[in-house]
């Protein structure tokens, strides 16, 4: 089945347009244009060089034939071969560290642009694949952008150079060179084809591979626990031997490309030195003649090589780029000019209003809707609780605050204004969110808890700390707030990674607060502590939690009980204990399941 979905998107990306493709390619290659140039002004003067070995050489016959001295020659023809030598090698330099630029400056457009992507892209593809395209793709790009248009451009003026001098010296063995040329480089041209298929499908495989590792990485402490480890090394495996069918095919055809070029050029020889030998012998050309048009002859593998190269690096670059112009026509969240807003002094900041009006929402145009026409009002300060059971779409509700998914259908308002007139940052900058798993990143302790707010001041998080219950954890800790907390929190447990969460939302002071079962994981003590903190912050914040336990939910000023993607009810506790079933038979359970743990 993978294999199958590998060559259809590779075949996908076969169908990137010829213009296109020289259109994407430009515009990687335009910012360091001049600087290219200069690489290639070094190698044609490398080359120029080169040229003029085989006259140098033609003289120095000719002197030797008659008798003349030789040594103002050999010392032209050696201060050539290392004047070219050298000139080739700042070339190379330039064009390798341009090369080198130009992956800098693909990668950082990339990440900024992934990092930018709206959820529902990131939900519809593979991390893993993403990752493979700022690191292996942009990689190839560096073949294709610099040393396959030099390569070109300096193959074709040389080849031409070259020519031009051979065509000076006898057109008759140019005529033979040159049908030996075309005859294999036409049998070699059918090969590039089948490399630049087997390159994209060898690219999407590196991505799999990607997609596999992120998988297991993602669920380390699951795999081990399961016994699962042979299981998931074989996934790996399949993909790296995938990776390795498909790199080994194009290796393959590159290889059949690669020496068809020699095979050519020696055919070339045999012939041009048979033929050549007999013009000698009847005195049509002179014996200094034919060594000058030989050595032209093998110096003519060079321009050649660097025109069957580019094309090589073209098939296997343009599979790479294809994928970068995939990635980069992914849908983006808008950042045009939105500026973070000036965070107003706690003492004078508003509570946020929300209003949802009858909202509808699914996550595919394919998928059943999630909320068919949610209707609810929350006017301001205090803590608003949504009930229900699982799959009502309460955690959807937050989403769509946030714009991580825009409405199908109805209005989310903030502050009677619709979100989706709201700069995006702007209207981040005044919610504090703690996602359902409350996701710590890797790196210190303190650099999470800033993540949301770099400019908080060390009172600040001194703070924050005591009011999420966290100081007591900073003092255990070795280096304190710049302690390392492993991937994803590794060295965390449930309940401090969700204290850190709460934090760090807490640390932005935001006007509005929303709460996805913040409190799952914490035990008795700690799940007092913060639901004291939530209570405090709703004086004079909008709190919105979505929530499970009944402790949570009495504190409630108001709540709304959602059911099927619907508003069913909404009320106080005591209200909807009477007026409302489905709410009745949750709060029963949750009086159940507090008296079971409490025995």
């Amino acid at each position: 089945m993978n294999s199958q979905v590998v060559e259809q998107e590779a075949a996908a990306a076969q169908k990137l347009p010829a213009a296109q493709n020289w259109q994407a390619l430009y515009r990687h290659f335009r910012p360091h244009r001049w600087t290219v140039a200069l690489g290639a002004l070094f190698s044609l003067m490398g080359a120029a060089s080169g040229l003029a070995q085989p006259l140098a050489a033609k003289a120095l016959v000719d002197r030797l034939g008659d008798g003349n001295s030789v040594a103002g020659v050999l010392v032209l023809l050696t201060a050539l071969v290392v004047l070219g030598t050298l000139i080739e090698a700042i070339g190379s330099y330039v064009l390798e560290r341009t090369a080198e630029s130009v992956v800098l400056a693909a990668r950082r457009t990339l990440v900024g642009r992934l990092l930018r992507l709206r959820i529902p892209e990131v939900e519809r593809t593979q991390p893993g694949d993403l990752m493979s395209r700022v690191t292996s793709d942009t990689t190839l790009l560096r073949e294709v952008t610099t040393k396959s248009v030099v390569s070109a451009v300096t193959g074709s003026l040389t080849f031409l150079a070259t020519v031009a001098l051979m065509a000076a010296m006898d057109v008759v063995l140019l005529g033979v060179t040159l049908g030996v040329i075309v005859l294999v480089g036409g049998a070699t041209g059918m090969v590039y084809p089948k490399i630049a298929k087997a390159s994209a499908r060898a690219q999407e495989a590196v991505g799999e591979i990607s997609t596999v590792l992120e998988r297991a990485f993602g669920a380390y402490r699951t795999i081990k626990a399961s016994g699962a480890e042979a299981r998931e090394t074989a996934r790996v495996e399949a993909a790296a031997e995938d990776a390795w069918r498909h790199g080994v095919t194009s290796a393959k055809w590159q290889a059949v490309a690669g020496p068809s070029i020699g095979l050519s050029v020696q055919v070339s020889f045999l012939a041009v030195l048979g033929i050549g030998g007999a013009r000698v012998a009847s005195g049509e050309i002179s014996v200094s003649t034919l060594v000058a048009f030989l050595l032209f002859l093998f110096y003519l593998i060079d321009p050649i090589s660097k025109l069957a190269d580019a094309a090589s690096q073209y098939q296997v670059g343009s599979a790479a780029l294809a994928r970068i112009v995939e990635a980069e026509a992914l849908e983006t969240e808008p950042t045009g000019g939105e500026a973070a807003p000036v965070q107003p002094a706690a003492g004078v900041r508003t509570p946020a209003s929300v209003t949802f009006e009858n909202v509808r929402f699914g996550y595919g145009p394919e998928l059943p809707l999630v909320h068919h026409g949610v209707s609810f009002e929350v006017p301001g300060a205090g803590m608003t609780a949504f009930v229900g059971p699982s799959g009502a779409g309460k955690t959807t509700v937050f989403g769509l605050i946030e714009r991580f998914y825009e409405a199908t259908g109805g209005r989310v308002l903030l502050d009677g204004r619709d979100v989706r007139d709201w700069p995006l940052t702007e209207l981040r900058a005044a919610i504090g969110y703690v996602e359902q798993d409350a996701p710590v990143l890797a790196g210190t302790l303190r650099e999470n808890l800033l993540m949301g707010s770099p400019h908080a001041t060390d009172e600040d998080i001194a703070e924050v700390l005591v009011r999420a219950r966290l100081d007591g954890l900073v003092k255990k800790l070795p280096d304190g707030l710049d302690s390392m907390v492993g991937h994803r929190g590794s060295t965390l447990s449930g309940g401090e990674r969700q204290r850190v969460a709460i934090a760090r939302a807490l640390l932005r002071r935001p006007r509005l607060l929303l709460l996805d079962e913040a409190t799952s994981q914490l035990d008795a003590v700690n799940e007092l502590a913060l639901r004291d903190v939530v209570a405090e912050a709703a004086r004079d914040t909008t709190v919105l939690v979505v929530a499970h336990r009944l402790s949570t939910v009495t504190l409630a000023d108001r709540i709304v009980v959602m059911e099927a993607g619907r508003v069913r009810a909404t009320g106080t506790h005591e209200e909807l204990v009477a007026g409302d079933p489905l709410y009745g038979e949750l709060a029963a359970t949750q009086f159940l399941a507090a008296a079971e743990l409490t025995h």
